[in-house]
């Protein structure tokens, strides 16, 4: 199955950029993670409302209740880059390298796990007939459209970073009036 990827480039952030000169790498994580985490809440938020639309009230499970924003710590530890993943709980997972799954030659494969009933909105495994469609129904997406609201996402982590970026700045010059 073949992924979507979006990206969105930040141009014309010299101030930004300026602030990022003299922080250490630490602060640098500390609030960008915190604001890419605003950034990524925004995306879920209208994945979320998009949900609502599209999802049938009668049924006791809810689609946008399961909708969520995760740390993408695998990508930070293979190559440094901050990231969060938007989607919905109980997808897919990936074959661990153990013994037998090297020998049966699965490893990095992907399998299908049922939803779980312990998730907030129920067991919603349908969630990929309603984005994808199915040969006896259209696609009714919901995720896709909510990185409409991408420009919004990048100008609110704009926002968020500098307002961290200006804290520890502030901190850091306290700091070091007080040596």
């Amino acid at each position: 199955m073949a992924t979507d990827r979006i990206d969105y480039t930040m141009e014309g952030l010299p101030e930004l950029l300026g602030k990022l000169d003299s922080v250490t790498q630490d602060i640098k994580y500390k609030g960008g993670r915190f604001a890419l985490r605003r950034a990524a809440q925004v995306i879920r938020d209208q994945a979320r409302a998009n949900a609502a639309k599209v999802d049938r009230p009668q049924t006791p499970t809810n689609i946008a209740a399961n909708i969520v924003e995760r740390w993408n710590g695998r990508l930070f530890k293979r190559t440094g880059r901050l990231g969060f993943r938007i989607g919905v709980l109980g997808g897919a997972r990936q074959y661990a390298g153990t013994r037998e799954n090297v020998r049966k030659g699965r490893v990095g494969e992907y399998y299908h796990v049922g939803g779980d009933k312990t998730n907030p909105g129920g067991d919603t495994f349908y969630w990929r007939f309603l984005e994808f469609g199915t040969s006896h129904s259209s696609a009714q997406p919901f995720m896709r459209p909510a990185m409409d609201s991408g420009q919004e996402a990048v100008n609110t982590f704009i926002k968020e970073y500098d307002k961290a970026l200006t804290r520890a700045i502030k901190r850091a010059k306290k700091r070091a009036g007080n040596a």
